[in-house]
């Protein structure tokens, strides 16, 4: 059974999937093996959401037309994109030298959220702090953050194309 033949919607479904499994490992991180998400790790969750929303508007509409195709392709790459730059920013911080990681910032994003403008936010959390720098969790040699970056790259890459192709007929 070659994955490249399954329809435009069991394409959908396994990107959903992906993106409940990856954000399901990731509060099973946070509540079972007590890894503290940083407020880059956060960001990175919401663009799994935005990834998935679109996997599964997509996956539910069946769309047979590729400009609808390519509207849920963008929604996917939309949060793709937005991953690969926090993801990108995160292993930026993650590889810095010690006396350049910036200094950790005591206010959790919930706070911040609460007590400063959304854009005073946004640069507070782009501009990372050094529990952002941290590296307490790898896998084959990459950390976290690399990891997303696999994924954020792979399935935007490859529902696009799943989305540009020639729709199948019947």
């Amino acid at each position: 059974m070659n994955p490249l033949n399954w329809s435009y919607r069991a394409q959908a479904a396994i990107g959903f999937l992906c993106c409940a499994g990856l954000l399901g490992y990731a509060l099973y991180a946070q509540h079972v093996l007590y890894y503290n998400p940083c407020p880059l790790c956060i960001l990175q969750r919401v663009a799994f959401m935005v990834m998935g929303a679109g996997f599964l508007l997509a996956m539910l509409h069946g769309p047979r037309s590729r400009p609808v195709r390519v509207m849920y392709a963008g929604i996917v790459a939309l949060g793709g994109a937005a991953g690969v730059a926090v993801a990108g920013r995160h292993i930026y911080l993650q590889n810095l030298p010690a006396d350049e990681v910036p200094a950790c910032t005591s206010l959790p994003l919930d706070y911040m959220l609460e007590a400063f403008p959304f854009r005073t936010v946004v640069d507070k959390v782009l501009n990372g702090s050094g529990e952002c720098a941290v590296v307490d969790w790898t896998f084959l040699g990459l950390s976290m953050p690399s990891w997303t970056l696999v994924w954020y790259l792979a399935m935007g890459l490859g529902f696009a194309w799943v989305s540009l192709r020639q729709p199948r007929r019947g």
